[in-house]
């Protein structure tokens, strides 16, 4: 086991030194490791150089089946552990930005049923990262979008639709609900177009048959929200980021219509049995949590 966890250490930290005392461990027992196990494999892992150039391609294969292993390991510790005392380990779960109020009331359900369990949150990640880090054993769980249906290896817990709202000032002429094309003609501040959540916005821009030209873009939600306050600029952000953030004084969350578009979220977890204890656990947490007020603004 220690030799495969060596070489998920270099293939992690593309560094001998750095994956060794990320180890514990000397670098000449880390290199030792790897060589013995190249010997018992009678395969080369690394391509070597005067520094680390990468894994072969049976290096590859092997640290996929290294992830699964080692995550098979852990997960059989921790059902031992909770048949003795409950659950506890730690839960690694990754999610896109948007979602993370969601995975914030799933975690603090989690954490209160299960006071032994620690949780890992990425937060800042696609859903292409998502599924890529389930199926190579990198994360537990992950809170993705579920637009179109996903491979066999996949379960998945649905939580809630994501919709769309306007922010903009008291003073802004606009109505009870605003079309796409209305809040295309505001001065916009809005995501960077290479975010996620700005690409999801200017998707249903353009099925409405326009393309805003927003006069300020930033890669932070928070950054979003202050510029809003100022009265001159308006947004468009998902309802959820609302459970966050409020509806600061002096602005309005107006809803929009034409087209009116939700995309479903989920929690989505690798689908072989058995599962983790901790990833049983989650998913309990999940299909019991209603999320469906985050569709709405407050």
């Amino acid at each position: 086991m220690r030799q495969l966890e060596y070489l998920l250490a270099v293939a992690r930290e593309e560094h001998f030194l750095r994956a060794a005392q990320s180890c514990g461990v000397s670098q000449p027992a880390l290199s030792e490791g790897i060589r013995k196990l190249e010997k018992e494999l009678n395969v080369p892992l690394i391509r070597r150089g005067n520094k680390f150039e990468g894994l072969t391609p049976e290096g590859l294969e092997v640290a996929m089946w290294a992830r699964r292993i080692l995550a098979d390991r852990d997960a059989m510790h921790d059902e031992l552990a909770a048949m003795r005392a409950g659950v506890s380990g730690q839960l690694r779960i990754g999610s896109i930005p948007t979602a993370s109020i969601a995975v914030s009331l799933l975690n603090a359900t989690f954490c209160r049923e299960h006071p032994q369990a620690r949780v890992q949150v990425v937060s800042d990640m696609n859903n292409d990262e998502v599924l890529a880090r389930l199926a190579t054993y990198e994360i537990d769980a992950g809170i993705a979008y579920i637009q179109d249906p996903l491979p066999d290896r996949f379960s998945v817990t649905p939580l809630y639709l994501e919709r769309h709202v306007l922010l903009v000032g008291d003073d802004q002429p606009v109505g009870m609900t605003v079309s796409w094309t209305q809040a295309a003609s505001l001065p916009l501040c809005l995501l960077a177009p290479h975010l996620q959540g700005r690409q999801r916005i200017d998707a249903v821009f353009a099925e409405a048959g326009v393309r805003p030209e927003p006069r300020l873009e930033t890669d932070s939600v928070a950054s979003l929200f202050a510029h809003v306050k100022t009265g001159f600029w308006a947004t468009i952000l998902p309802t959820a980021w609302l459970h966050v953030f409020g509806v600061p004084q002096g602005l309005r969350a107006v809803p929009l219509s034409e087209p009116q578009r939700a995309l479903p979220v989920g929690l989505v977890t690798l689908s072989a049995q058995p599962a983790s204890v901790l990833v049983r656990a989650m998913a309990e947490v999940a299909a019991t949590t209603d999320l469906r007020h985050l569709e709405y603004a407050l």
